[in-house]
C-alpha cells in the first residue's frame, strides 16, 4: 500500500484540553471553538460567511489506532463492533468529521459551534455543507 502525506491547513483553538473533555458528538454539545487557518491558505476561505455550515476534517492526533473492533462510545455493555461502523476517533486513519455552524469569520480565524476536537488538533480540510446533497 502507498502512504499518503496530509498537511494541516490550520489548528483548532478550543476550551477542550484533553480527550476526556471532548463530547462524543460535537454538534449536539454545542461547543464553541476557533479554527485558526494558516496564512498561506487564507485565500481559500473566500466565500465562507457567518451562518454557513461547514464540514471540518481534523486529524485526531491523540487517537489510539490499533483496534478494529470496539465497544461503541467506550461502553462495555454495548457489544463490540467493527471500527468502521462507529464514529470512534480511534481508527486506522484518525480523520474526524464534524458539521459546524460558522459564527464569525475574522481573517484567518473561523469561530464555530459544534466541534468535538480538542485544542491543538490539526485541521486538514474544510468543505461546505450543501443541504440538497448532504441531508
Amino acid at each position: 500500500m502507498t502512504d499518503y502525506k496530509i498537511r494541516p491547513i490550520g489548528r483548532v483553538r478550543s476550551p477542550l484540553r484533553d480527550r476526556d473533555q471532548a463530547p462524543h458528538q460535537g454538534r449536539p454539545a454545542g461547543v464553541e471553538a476557533e479554527l485558526v487557518i494558516d496564512e498561506k491558505f487564507l485565500e481559500g476561505l473566500d466565500g465562507i460567511q457567518t451562518g454557513d455550515k461547514l464540514f471540518v476534517l481534523c486529524w485526531f492526533h491523540m487517537a489510539e489506532c490499533n483496534a478494529l473492533r470496539i465497544h461503541p462510545r467506550g461502553d462495555p455493555d454495548i457489544p463490540k463492533r467493527g471500527i468502521f461502523s462507529t464514529r470512534s476517533p480511534d481508527r486506522p486513519n484518525p480523520i474526524g468529521l464534524c458539521l459546524v455552524d460558522v459564527l464569525a469569520v475574522e481573517g484567518p480565524i473561523l469561530k464555530v459551534r459544534g466541534l468535538d476536537a480538542v485544542d491543538g488538533t490539526p485541521v486538514v480540510d474544510l468543505k461546505p455543507y450543501i443541504g440538497s446533497l448532504d441531508s
